[in-house]
Formats: structure tokens, sequence, C-alpha cells
């Protein structure tokens, strides 16, 4: 689960009476390929064209933070439980804008060695994530780089900060203005950051993007998921001949680990080179 091969712990379920099967080795791993990439990533951008015009219900903000979250998945390899937060881990609340370094273009995250990692970034997530920072204006930077839209969770964040009556009174208060943006204005005016959004709720959002943008990837789910965008990253880094960079951007302790992970790729150009030499 913590690798995001699996979604969930199947054994953590009252359902989970027989035996796990065994693992065969066989698994095809997913990578996110070019034309999906691309198919979603202009769906993203489409998504922002769309809440701008006012031709779907997404508000322009949410838009732009969508398409800054596949971004950033897209071209940095980062793993989720790196970018957003994880409710079982208290360590993990989810990028600040206090991590990122628009300058050196790099993020700092929490990494799987339970270590601050730097993780790079390249020109084309800079601007969009540049866009994103100048349309959410943090107050403080402190303010998670991707929030929550759960309205439970910024609620209870704020009655934590505020109280539960200063909360609810100005819930009744609101006059026309929606729950929502009750809340919003409060984490706002008090400088209180609402809660990063979560692996699982950016897992909903990809499900709901791959069935919106009509793709159909590869590979052992039929979503385009988290962790799917890291592989794809290291692989187009390994099948061009620049293993060390793949090894550096996936922040592997050793090559060793990086050629291991990409094995399928190897043996396919060991084959290949079969061919051009046998004609």
């Amino acid at each position: 689960m913590r690798e995001q091969h699996l979604e969930s712990n199947p054994a953590n379920t009252n359902t989970a009476m027989d035996p796990l099967p065994e693992d065969d080795g066989k698994r095809k791993r997913q990578y996110w390929s070019a034309e999906d990439r691309e198919t979603l990533l202009e769906y993203a951008t489409k998504r922002v064209d769309m809440a701008l015009e006012g031709t779907i219900r997404t508000d322009a903000e949410t838009a732009f933070r969508d398409r800054a979250i596949v971004v950033m998945l897209d071209g940095t390899g980062a793993r989720g439980a790196e970018l957003f937060a994880d409710p079982k881990d208290d360590k993990r609340n989810g990028l600040q804008w206090k991590d990122v370094d628009f300058d050196e273009r790099l993020i700092e995250v929490y990494g799987k060695s339970r270590e601050y990692e730097q993780a790079p970034f390249p020109a084309s997530v800079h601007d969009v994530l540049k866009r994103w920072y100048r349309v959410q204006e943090p107050m403080t930077e402190a303010w998670p780089v991707f929030p929550t839209g759960h309205y439970s969770s910024k609620k209870r964040t704020l009655e934590d900060a505020l109280g539960e009556k200063a909360v609810s009174r100005a819930l009744e208060d609101r006059g026309d203005a929606g729950k929502t943006e009750v809340l919003d204005r409060l984490h706002r005016e008090h400088e209180v950051p609402p809660p990063s959004i979560s692996k699982e709720g950016v897992r909903r959002l990809l499900k709901r993007f791959t069935d919106e943008a009509g793709i159909d990837p590869d590979g052992e789910y039929d979503y385009l998921t988290l962790h799917g965008a890291r592989r794809a990253l290291g692989r187009d880094l390994y099948t061009s001949g620049m293993s060390e960079k793949a090894q550096e951007a996936l922040r592997h302790n050793s090559i060793e680990t990086t050629h291991e992970a990409y094995a399928d790729v190897k043996m396919k150009d060991v084959s290949d080179s079969i061919d051009d030499v046998r004609g």
C-alpha cells in the first residue's frame, strides 16, 4: 500500500478469509503512456478553460488546483505520499508552499526514507505551479500547495483553531453566502491553513479524470494511478540512456534499484538488440 501497488490492504477487511493469492511475478505494472499522459494533461487544461467560462460546475480555483496536481505527478516523479496527506501517518500532511523553491526548481519532500529529500521539477511544472500560486494566493508559507475541498475536514481544522462556537456562529450568520465560502473566508481571515488533499482524494480525482477523458490505460488498473506517473518518468529517462538521471529523479538509493525497477524495459532493449544483430 505504501508503494501504491495496492489500493487497500486486503487483510484489513472483514471479507479477507481466504489466503492471499501468491505473486507469480507476472503482474503488468502500469506506466502512464505518452498518449495517455498527453490526453490527461490536455483534459486538465481544458477543465480550467471550462471553469473560467462557467460551462462546468467546478470553480476555477479547484480546476487550477487539479491541473497542478496532474502536472506535478507527471513531471516530478514524486510519490503520492510525498505530495498529499496520509491520514494514517502524522508526518505526511501534504506539500506546503514553504517546501517549494521556484528559483532552484525543486521541492522538499518527506521521502520513503523517513527523511527530507529534494526532488527536482522541470520548467513545465514550474510554469503551471507558479500560475496556481498566483491564483491561490496562499496566506502563509504553511499553506498547503494542494488544499482539500472536503467540507468536514476544513470545518474540523477551524474548530480546533478557533473553537466550535466561533465556527458555528459564523455559519449561522452567513446570510446568502454558502457554507464552504464561509469556511474558506475563516481560513484566510485567521490564517489557519486548510488541510491538504489526501492521497485517496487524488486517487478519486484520477479515476474520474481517466473516465471523463476517455482514457483506457494498460496495466493492472483501469485508471491512471499515482505511481504510474512516477514509473513513466523513470522509464522515459531510462530508455533514453539516462539511467543515472532516472536514479536521481526517482531518488533511488542505488543504481541497482533503478535497474531492477526497469528490468522489463532493459530486457526489451536486449530483445531489440538481438533483432538488430541477427536481422
